[in-house]
């Protein structure tokens, strides 16, 4: 190793130390922590009108608030009373697809959702589905 350092080396050297200039550390790997704001609204017991209106509102709260994540739970229909209309089908409850619909033709709510989709198993499975709500700009 060579001991003589330059004079340039070391203006350099005390140029650098007195700057605000860091080194980047390539092994530092920031803890990237997922803070979702999640809300969950469960429709049991609700006719259909009821659940449109009350999911409207509930969205577009949401993302005033700056929630990311809704989990609409819709239940199955199994224990609903569509059994006694000889006119609607036993294998679709109303609420499961009917909500879904809904909110997929107001284009209102569909201008703060980024996505829906089917919930996992422990947030109620296929009676539930997720919302993924746009960031609001307007939040801090």
């Amino acid at each position: 190793m060579n001991d003589n350092i330059s004079d340039k080396d070391k203006k350099d050297w005390q140029t650098f130390v007195l700057s605000k200039e860091k080194i980047v550390d390539k092994d530092f790997k920031p803890q990237i922590k997922n803070h979702l704001k999640v809300r969950s609204l469960d429709l049991h017991g609700y006719t259909l009108e009821q659940a449109n209106n009350t999911i409207e509102q509930f969205i577009l709260k949401a993302f005033e608030e700056g929630v990311s994540k809704l989990i609409i739970v819709t239940g199955k229909g199994i224990h609903s009373d569509v059994e006694k209309d000889p006119y609607v089908s036993k294998d679709l409850s109303i609420l499961k697809y009917s909500v879904p619909e809904f909110i997929n033709n107001n284009q209102n709510l569909m201008k703060v959702i980024n996505d829906i989709q089917d919930a996992k198993i422990e947030d109620g499975g296929s009676g539930a589905f997720y919302i993924l709500l746009k960031k609001n700009k307007f939040i801090k």
